[in-house]
C-alpha cells in the first residue's frame, strides 16, 4: 500500500501501559502499510557502538538540543537519566506534507506536547487499554523477563499511564488482538480522510463551482 500524495500525512501516537499489546499492534499496522515510518528521535547521549546518526537517532550536543527547543524545532522533549530526548519537527513536517504518516512511541506527556505543538492539527492519538488488571499482570508475568519486584514497579507505572487515558482521541480495549487490529486500521483509514488532511479539496470545490457557473 502506498500513501497518496493528495493528502497530508498523520502524526500517529500509539500509547499503552506495558503489556497492553502496543508493540504487536504497531508492528501489524506497519505490516499493513509499510510507508508508515517511526519518527527518529534526537538525543544528547553519545552514540552506542553500531548506531548511525540520522537513522537510529539524531545525535546533538546539549547546546544544539536546547537551541532547537527554544526555536520551536522539537515537537516534544524530555530529560531522562541525565540526557535529553526529543522529536525534531523538520523531518516530521516534511513527511506529512509529502503524504506520509509518522509514528510516535511516546508516553502521555510526550503525546500532550505533540498535540499542543504547531503540527497538532495533524495528530491522531490512540490509547490501548487491557481488558483487566489481572490480565495485564498475567501478560507481564508470562513474558518471563522480570522478577516480582520489577513486575510490581511496572504495574504501578502502568496505572499511571492508564490514568491519562482521557487525553487521547481514541481508546481501544485490547481484549481481542485481531479485533483491535481491525479497529486500529479503520481509525487510521478514516482519519486520513479528514477534511483537514485533504489539501486539494478547496481547489476541487472551486473547479466544481466554475463548472457549475459555466453551465448556468
Amino acid at each position: 500500500m502506498s500513501a497518496p500524495s493528495s493528502r497530508r500525512g498523520l502524526l500517529i501516537i500509539l500509547s499503552s501501559p506495558s503489556g497492553a499489546g502496543k508493540t504487536t499492534l504497531t508492528r501489524r499496522l506497519r505490516d499493513w502499510d509499510d510507508t508508515i515510518r517511526f519518527s527518529v528521535s534526537a538525543t544528547t547521549r553519545a552514540p552506542r557502538p553500531g548506531e548511525v546518526d540520522g537513522s537510529d537517532y539524531h545525535f546533538l550536543t546539549e547546546a544544539a538540543f536546547k537551541s532547537q527547543v527554544a526555536d520551536g524545532q522539537m515537537l516534544e522533549h524530555a530529560h531522562v537519566f541525565g540526557n535529553f530526548y526529543g522529536s525534531p519537527r523538520g523531518p516530521v513536517e516534511a513527511a506529512i506534507e509529502d503524504g506520509r504518516d509518522v509514528l510516535f512511541d511516546v508516553d502521555w506527556q510526550g503525546a500532550q506536547q505533540i498535540k499542543n505543538s504547531a503540527l497538532g492539527k495533524h495528530v491522531l492519538s490512540i490509547f490501548f487499554l487491557p481488558p483487566s488488571i489481572a490480565e495485564l499482570r498475567r501478560r507481564l508475568v508470562s513474558r518471563g523477563q522480570d522478577g516480582p519486584e520489577t513486575i510490581a514497579k511496572r504495574m504501578l507505572k502502568s496505572w499511571d499511564e492508564i490514568s491519562h487515558w482521557d487525553g487521547y482521541d481514541y481508546v481501544l480495549v485490547n481484549d481481542d488482538l485481531d479485533a483491535t487490529e481491525a479497529k486500529l486500521k479503520s481509525i487510521v483509514t478514516a482519519e486520513r480522510l479528514r477534511r483537514s488532511q485533504q489539501p486539494g479539496l478547496t481547489d476541487h470545490v472551486r473547479k466544481l463551482q466554475s463548472e457549475f457557473e459555466e453551465q448556468s
